[in-house]
């Protein structure tokens, strides 16, 4: 029987189907592995993010948070974070974080600071930075000691630890044209510079940190000595003017050089952080350390302007020793002010090493002492230049100078001295005005006065007298001498007229006569032309002359 198909108004029945097995849609397996990847790459991040550390500088000039880099030899290892004030505001604190690689250099030598355009010691540094801006850089250390929060450097180091060389110490009376970073010499070659400086606590001095690099360190030994190589130094010396400096640089940034010191067994190579003594000069400082000094006084009672601390006190030539002090004295006794000069005397510049065999003095020093003052040692101020005006002490041998008492209870002793040679001059110019002073001048004058006034009568009379001579006596004799010579030729040209012989004596004679008279006549005119040039001969006579 067929079925009767529904109305339309019959309503269809649901049948409920059986459950699927799979309840999870495919649509949700890509978030998941989204999510697995992210945990996996925060994971990553975790486990690849460095450390954290705190960097305290005094200005964050240049530093930007989120942008500047930490740089080891231009290799990025970390990055700034934050940057915040200290609690006292005395600085800023920068928050860092670094690579994983760097882990290492979290130990407590390690050095940080702020890589800027700077200029120090004839160098310019960190001109990259004026593009890129400024960065943190970093020096390793080599500490074992584990630190996260540093100290920064207000300076970059002028060398860092991976640097070949040594470090050394020196100790200066000043610094003079000196700063980080300028150069050290050996033989006026560059090998290496100046790292740090500071005073000294007690004021009296500097200490410098140095470094010499490799492989020119090894010139550093136990006898090695430093010395200020700044500016110019000229040298007056009977070989004439000598100029020496190290280098153009060194006039301007200052500079220090060294040079082994005189005498050998001391060629060691120097252990890093020795300590040497720092020198004004090469002159200074190649001299041999004086290691015994006795200090005494010298009681002068002469001007010692000129005379400074660290005069020289010569002996024959030889510098043993320098001036320490010049004060002003009372002398209760004398009733006067002296100058007591103090100087300090080096005993070992006075002892010879030739003469081996010679005969040595007692080894006690006022022995010797006493005997050298018994010969007439003394001290005496002296001229050193005579543009400045400069006074040094000098020690010599006075064999006239008066005998000496030594006082071997005073502390220092006191040693005997002798007027300068200045003093000495103006003391003999003072004698000799003084002579002069008695000198009776006024009279000496007046006679003086009184005798020109009659020789000047006497020439008058003189000049009277010639020119009486010039205008009759002259003239007649002239004539006369005229007369007589016109009567002889008269003669002689009778006597040929005559017929008498040139050779009879008459004629003779007569020529004889003609002749005195013509001698006669030059004379009288010699003696009237030497009287009109010489009208004092007639009181004082004729000069004599030289043959």
């Amino acid at each position: 029987m067929a079925e009767t198909p529904p109305g339309p108004d019959a309503i269809p029945e649901a049948v409920a189907a059986a459950p699927s097995r799979s309840t999870l849609s495919l649509i949700w397996l890509i978030p998941l592995v989204v999510a697995l990847i992210g945990a996996w790459l925060a994971a990553q991040a975790i486990l690849e993010r460095g450390p954290t550390i705190t960097i305290r500088f005094k200005s964050a000039e240049g530093l930007e948070a989120g942008k500047t880099k930490i740089k080891y030899k231009n290799v990025d290892i970390g990055e700034v974070k934050t940057i915040g004030l200290s609690e006292d505001r005395s600085a800023v604190i920068v928050t860092a974080q670094l690579t994983k690689q760097a882990e290492s250099f979290l130990v407590e030598d390690t050095r940080f600071w702020i890589v800027r355009p700077r200029i120090a010691g004839g160098s310019v540094s960190g001109l990259t930075t004026l593009l890129s801006g400024a960065y943190i850089g970093v020096d390793a250390g080599k500490s074992t000691t584990d630190m996260d929060h540093f100290r920064g450097l207000e300076t970059p180091p002028v060398v860092t630890r991976d640097l070949p060389g040594r470090q050394f110490i020196l100790h200066g009376d000043d610094l003079g044209s000196l700063d980080i970073g300028s150069p050290v010499f050996f033989r006026r070659v560059e090998v290496g510079q100046v790292v740090a400086f500071e005073l000294d606590k007690d004021g009296k001095g500097v200490t410098l940190k140095v470094f010499v690099n490799a492989p020119y360190d090894k010139y550093v030994t136990e006898g090695t000595r430093f010395w200020h190589a700044s500016g110019i130094d000229v040298t007056l010396d009977p070989n004439g003017i000598r100029v020496n400096t190290e280098s153009l640089a060194s006039l301007i940034v200052g500079g220090i050089a060294f040079q082994a010191g005189p005498g050998a067994g001391r060629d060691e190579p120097a252990q890093p952080d020795r300590v040497f003594r720092l020198s004004a000069d090469r002159e200074q400082a190649m001299k041999v350390p004086d290691t015994v000094a006795t200090n005494y006084v010298m009681v002068f009672r002469e001007s010692a302007r000129g005379l400074s601390p660290g005069a020289p006190v010569d002996f024959r030539g030889v510098v043993v020793g320098e001036v320490v002090s010049v004060d002003v004295d009372f002398d209760r006794d004398a009733k006067e002010f002296t100058i007591a000069v103090e100087i300090r005397l080096y005993r070992e510049r006075l002892r010879t090493k030739y003469r081996n065999n010679a005969k040595r003095l007692s080894p006690d020093p006022k022995e010797i002492l006493g005997v050298m003052i018994d010969h007439g040692l003394r001290g005496q101020l002296r001229t050193g230049n005579l543009l400045t005006q400069q006074l040094y002490i000098a020690l010599d041998f006075f064999r006239d100078a008066p005998k000496a008492k030594m006082d071997w209870s005073k502390t220092p002793l006191e040693l005997p001295t002798v007027p300068g040679s200045l003093e000495e001059l103006q003391n003999a110019l003072a004698r000799i005005v003084k002579k002069l002073d008695k000198v009776p001048f006024d009279g000496i004058a007046a006679d003086l006065r009184h005798t020109i006034q009659n020789l000047d009568a006497t020439l008058k009379r003189t000049d009277t007298l010639l020119a009486g001579i010039d205008k009759d006596l002259v003239p007649e004799a002239r004539a006369t001498l005229e007369a007589a010579r016109k009567a002889l030729n008269t003669a002689d040209r009778t006597l040929s007229g005559l017929g008498v012989d040139q050779g009879a004596p008459l004629a003779q004679d007569a020529r004889e006569a003609l002749g005195e008279l013509t001698r006669a006549a030059q004379s009288l005119r010699t003696l009237a032309d030497y009287l009109e040039r010489h009208p004092e001969a007639l009181i004082r006579g004729k000069k004599e002359t030289d043959p």
